[in-house]
This record gives structure tokens, C-alpha cells and sequence, in this order.
């Protein structure tokens, strides 16, 4: 029989520390019935108005609900969530796209009855929880299979919404996460799995027509609610004990072996009732103080011991008898359908097998050849990029050289500009020069046309005065005229010191 195999993790009843519910006001608070009742755009849309502390308030009220240490209140209040939220047809996985990410942990907390999705550490992507909501992947956060699981076909895994056949029990649809123990039991052939209390409960360990001794002979079996066929409990308690029990300690043998007695409790096989007293007598020893390493030899001997019995008995009880021919080859047919219809089972889930890998392999195959093609691009990609960073760096050389160009050509025309500025002031120092020796010459050339006019003006007066002379002049006159003369011809020469006259703030070169 196969292993259950789990991951460890938190159980459905896990409860996480219960925070302080801080005051918010009335105008802020958004309450539990109406993030089940009101449309998910609208709550979605107050929501991300809300600041963190309010949001954690409503995460916490509904993780107080979910504990139900308050009795049949808060029974009847997640019963109410439950109902308003199961009663809507609007909640599909395109409208919950739109719903804010504490929102939709807590429609998921009221659908499952989990309060796991509401604690801080746990964090599943937004497209888990609306799976998981919609009943396409496991709610249990250590299967997160997508369901139903192994494309199983049956009517309990279709029909029944959530159900994983991997990890929830075929009668309570619930999970834990204890493996490697008689508290599950699986089928031989549909490897589903029950709860060893539901299934004594529901009276499917019951005894039932032997599967391996044949016809006539009776044992314990258990009857499988999803596919109605029956499996052999001894053989699978002996391997269950054989590969688990070296590592079970004190109280996990206890407990075992607890099972094992509630198993064969009713059984009316000799080998289920021998078993079912060797249960009892050794938790009665080990209450007296028997360890548990020798608790563990003595059931394993015990199994020993069982099935060299049970092999003896067959010999005795068929080998002293005839067996009618008819009832021979009804055996070898029941022997010969039981191994065919095996057999078609093992072939169809090598079939099954084999399909998903070879759609697993051609996935394989497409993923390479997109990444393949992804590789390619990104090398032309890189290409291009390789030629723009050159072109790029060819253009700011050449923009450099350009800078470097202007940057000579300025500093030529800054020193040309020096060379002609400093020309300029020459040349208009020089003109300064010209201008003023001009200006002198001209005034020295009036003041010598003065001086021409005036003597001409003596002459023509000294030979007036000649003939007045002649005939008597005036003596003041005459005396006046010497003076003239005496100024002209005995004037002293103009310094160089002296300002122009028409020109005062500038002196004569």
C-alpha cells in the first residue's frame, strides 16, 4: 500500500496570537457582513482608502470568529459570513482580479474556514488565493496542488468542490499533516485517503471476504468510499510498523498501537484477534514502564511470528482437503480477473503516466526553444546596443574635436581682438598727436598771417606817416605807431606750455 506522503506545516485549527483591536470611527469601519454581501469593486475601492490599522482590525475580528472561543455567537456569525458569501453568483476568478489583497484573504478565511490565510507570515500570490477560492488548487497551504489532483476522474474528486485526494480525507474533506502513521489509511487501488476514525465511524473497517487467501475465508478490510472496493488492513498495519515504527518514539507508539486495537477491535479472523490482544498487552506494559525499543521488537516479532502461522494454517487447512474443480477454476479466474484488472490499472496510469510527461517534455522542449529565441534577440539586442554605444562615442569624439576647434579658433580671435585693440589705442594716440601738431601749425600759420597783415598795416602807416611828416604830423600818433612796432617785431615767442585758445583743456605739442 502507498505511503501518505505531506508536507509539514500549519493544520486547519493552527490559531494564531490573538492582536488588540484598536477603536477606528463609524465614517472609516467597513464591517465583516459587508465584505461578504456588497460587490467586490466597491469594497475593494474603500478599501485602499483605509489605513493598514484598520484593515489589521478586520483581519483580527474574523481570526476571533474563526477561534470560536466565544461560543455559539460566533458560531452563528461565521455561519451567517459563510452564508451571505456561498449565496453569490458574482464572485468568479475575473471579478475577484479587482479585489484588494486583505479583501480577498478574508473571503478566502470565510469560504475555507481557515484562518491561516489571514496570518501576517503567510503570503500567497493573488492568483493562489483566487484559485484556491474558485476551488481550482488545494486550500491546504503545504498541498497547493492543482485539483483535481493527478487528473484523478472519480466522482468524489469532480463532484465534491475543494476536494484533493492527495492530502483530505475521502469522508470529512479535511486534512492534517501527520504521515507515516495508522491514523490515515489508503486505498489499494484508487490511493485516496480516510481518516482511521471516520472510516470506523461510517462502518467501512468492517470484516469482509479475504483478498489474498481466497474464497470461504473472512478478515478486516477496509472499504474505500470513493472507488467501493476493499483493501486488506493487516498486511498494511505490518508494513506501516515495519518502515515507521524504529523511529517512533514513547507516545507516538502509544498511539499507534491505540489505533491498531480501535482497528481490529471487531475483528473475527484469529490473526486480527491475536493482533488486537498483542496491542493491548503492550500498552498495558508500556504504561508499566516497558520502553519503548522493546515494545517496538515485540510487535515486529509478533508480525513475524503472525505470518509464518497464517502460512502454516493454509497449508494445513487446503493441503488436507480436495478442492472441487469447479471451485479451483472459479479461483484461478477470480486470480486471473484480479491480476487483469490490476494490470489495466497499472496501465492506465502508466498511460497517464506517460502522457503527462511527454506534455511535460514537449513544454520542456517549447520553453527551450522560446528561451532559445529570447537568447537570440537579446544577443541582437546587444548588438545594437554595442553599435549605438560606438556610434555614440564616435559622434562625442567628434564633438570634442569640434569643441576643441572653436575653443583654438577663440583663443586666436581673443588674442587677434587684444593685437587690433591695442593698434586702436596707438592709432588714437598717434591721431591725438597729429591732430594737435596740426591744430599748432594752423594757429602758428593764422598767427603769422596776423603778423603779415600787421606789418603791412605799419608799412603802410610808416609811409603815412612819412608824408605826414613831411607836412607836420600829430607827435601821440606818431608815438603810437612806435609801439605797434615795437610789439610786433620784438614779441616773444609763445611757450609750449600754454593752452589753445580754442581748445583749452589741450596744450600745444
Amino acid at each position: 500500500m502507498a505511503k501518505k506522503m505531506m508536507e509539514n506545516g500549519k493544520a486547519e485549527n493552527d490559531c494564531p496570537e490573538q492582536s488588540v483591536i484598536r477603536r477606528v470611527s463609524i465614517a472609516d469601519k467597513i464591517s465583516l457582513r459587508e465584505i461578504a454581501r456588497e460587490r467586490v469593486d466597491i469594497i475593494s475601492e474603500k478599501m485602499h482608502h483605509l489605513p493598514d490599522e484598520v484593515l489589521e482590525e478586520l483581519k483580527n475580528g474574523l481570526r476571533i470568529i474563526l477561534e470560536g472561543n466565544g461560543g455559539s455567537q460566533q458560531r452563528e456569525e461565521f455561519l451567517m459570513l459563510q452564508k451571505l458569501l456561498q449565496s453569490r453568483t458574482d464572485l468568479t476568478a475575473k471579478s475577484l482580479i479587482r479585489a484588494h489583497r486583505v479583501q480577498l484573504e478574508i473571503l478566502v478565511s470565510i469560504n475555507t474556514g481557515i484562518q491561516a490565510f489571514l496570518h501576517p507570515s503567510i503570503s500567497l500570490s493573488q492568483t493562489s488565493l483566487i484559485e484556491i477560492f474558485v476551488y481550482k488548487k488545494c486550500r491546504n497551504i503545504a498541498c497547493q496542488n492543482q485539483l483535481p489532483a493527478d487528473d484523478c476522474t472519480c466522482d468524489v474528486c469532480i463532484n465534491r468542490n475543494g476536494f484533493c485526494n492527495l492530502c483530505m480525507c475521502v469522508i470529512c474533506n479535511k486534512f492534517d499533516f501527520e504521515v507515516n502513521t495508522c491514523r490515515w489509511i489508503g486505498c489499494d487501488l484508487c490511493s485516496h485517503w480516510t481518516h482511521t476514525d471516520c472510516a470506523i465511524h461510517d462502518g467501512l473497517i468492517c470484516m469482509g471476504p479475504s483478498v489474498k487467501s481466497g474464497a470461504g475465508l473472512s478478515e478486516m478490510v477496509f472499504r474505500c468510499k470513493a472507488c467501493n472496493r476493499t483493501s486488506e488492513l493487516l498486511g498494511w498495519v505490518k508494513d506501516v510498523f515495519h518502515n515507521c515504527a524504529p523511529a517512533w518514539e514513547q507516545e507516538a507508539l502509544m498511539r499507534e498501537l491505540d489505533f491498531v486495537s480501535r482497528i481490529f477491535h471487531g475483528s473475527d479472523d484469529p490473526r486480527g484477534i491475536k493482533l488486537f490482544l498483542k496491542c493491548e498487552d503492550l500498552k498495558e506494559k508500556m504504561k508499566s514502564g516497558l520502553e519503548s525499543l522493546a515494545a517496538c521488537r515485540a510487535i515486529l516479532m509478533f508480525f513475524q511470528e503472525l505470518e509464518v502461522d497464517g502460512s502454516k494454517s493454509m497449508e494445513n487447512g487446503e493441503g488436507g482437503r480436495m478442492i472441487a474443480p469447479q471451485e479451483a477454476c472459479n479461483r484461478i479466474a477470480e486470480v486471473v480477473h484480479e491480476a487483469i484488472r490490476k494490470m489495466e490499472m497499472v496501465a492506465d496510469e502508466k498511460m497517464r503516466m506517460f502522457k503527462k510527461a511527454r506534455m511535460a517534455f514537449d513544454a520542456c522542449d517549447r520553453e527551450l526553444e522560446d528561451k532559445a529565441r529570447e537568447v537570440k534577440e537579446l544577443k541582437l539586442e546587444r548588438q545594437k546596443k554595442e553599435l549605438q554605444v560606438e556610434e555614440l562615442e564616435r559622434f562625442v569624439r567628434l564633438k570634442q574635436a569640434e569643441a576643441d576647434m572653436f575653443q583654438l579658433k577663440a583663443n586666436e580671435a581673443k588674442r587677434e581682438a587684444e593685437t587690433l585693440q591695442r593698434i586702436a589705442l596707438a592709432k588714437s594716440d598717434k591721431s591725438e598727436e597729429e591732430y594737435a601738431s596740426s591744430y599748432l601749425k594752423q594757429r602758428l600759420n593764422e598767427a603769422e598771417a596776423e603778423k603779415q597783415l600787421l606789418f603791412q598795416r605799419i608799412k603802410l602807416q610808416e609811409s603815412s606817416r612819412a608824408s605826414q611828416s613831411s607836412g607836420g604830423g600829430d607827435p601821440s600818433q606818431m608815438l603810437m605807431y612806435s609801439k605797434i612796432q615795437d610789439l610786433i617785431y620784438n614779441a616773444p615767442p609763445k611757450s609750449n606750455g600754454q593752452p589753445n585758445e580754442r581748445h583749452p583743456l589741450r596744450t600745444n605739442p
